[in-house]
């Protein structure tokens, strides 16, 4: 009986080996034919579409890199910087000098700010809303703390499906567009208003809106789509109002404009440095111009 139980916890043991043999040897056989260097490229989710279009065309330029892009907003790009486990953060707004600190204290490299296009933060409406254009002031009232204005009657249209609420769709607080969008419409003195719906992402908060006749969202303007409407703004009541376009974004004249950025940690060498120089070339920002946004050649 001893026998035959060490007779088969040998076998059990060299069937095990032999498994666990295999399955290194298939690993290794993957690394091998894969053989692949990575960039991990982190952050904004205003950003993630051209960083993926990006990511998908540098696969044929460079066929021995591979870019693994990941959205979350520009609070995690930032946070996976300063962490180290990303080479690239992708950022709708700028670092902030605190981060760049934490940053340079985790990793002693300084991150280094590369701008790579531009984007007009547009402000959304269902299709159906008859409201054409908004001033800043009339947009603080809607979404900043303290505001008055919480019915689309108070603009002096009918209210948009019947229901005469505005329903404030929002970006959840490690969005570099929320943020951005607080600065230039809200100042830095004031924040959002409770009860707004907080998306995680950019796309997000235009399909609520193209589903909710009474709501207003902000998102950038390459995620506009049939069934929204973008806004004309003004900067104050009286003076004209102009729409997200590339032309009033160049001229800024369209108020909610911003830079968008790449940071990479410490001035970027080897692979870091040839994909962000292929990223600024032409066929870079041409991409940058197909995603729906402004690209550096255009400026």
């Amino acid at each position: 009986m001893k026998l035959r139980t060490n007779q088969i916890i040998r076998s059990f043991l060299e069937t095990t080996t032999f498994a666990l043999i295999a399955v290194a040897l298939l690993s290794g056989c993957g690394k091998r034919n894969t053989g692949k260097e990575t960039i991990q490229n982190v952050g904004s989710d205003t950003m993630v579409n051209l960083a993926q279009a990006w990511a998908e065309v540098y696969a044929d330029v460079a066929p021995g890199i591979s870019v693994e892009v990941s959205g979350g907003g520009s609070g995690t790009g930032i946070a996976a910087l300063i962490n180290g486990t990303a080479e690239i953060a992708n950022c709708s707004r700028a670092m902030k000098p605190a981060e760049k600190e934490r940053a340079l204290q985790n990793t002693k490299k300084t991150p280094i700010k590369l701008i790579v296009g531009f984007d007009a933060l547009a402000v959304y409406v269902h299709k159906d809303n008859p409201l054409a254009e908004i001033t800043l002031a009339k947009l603080a009232e809607i979404y900043g703390e303290g505001g008055e204005t919480e019915n689309w009657s108070q603009l002096g249209i009918d209210p948009p499906g019947g229901n005469d609420e505005i329903i404030c769709i929002s970006r959840q607080s490690n969005s570099g567009t929320y943020v951005y969008f607080r600065e230039a419409v809200l100042g830095n003195k004031r924040d959002f208003k409770l009860g707004s719906r907080d998306m995680h992402g950019s796309k997000d908060v235009v399909e609520l809106v193209s589903k909710t006749p009474g709501a207003i969202g902000y998102s950038g303007m390459g995620y506009a789509t049939n069934e929204v409407k973008m806004l004309r703004i003004s900067k104050v009541e009286g003076e004209a109002s102009y729409a997200p376009t590339i032309e009033n974004t160049l001229t800024k004249n369209y108020p909610i404009a911003r830079p968008l950025f790449m940071y990479s940690l410490g001035e970027p060498v080897g692979k870091i440095k040839a994909y962000l120089d292929w990223c600024l070339s032409k066929a870079g920002q041409k991409i940058v111009e197909d995603s729906g946004y402004v690209s550096l050649s255009t400026g």
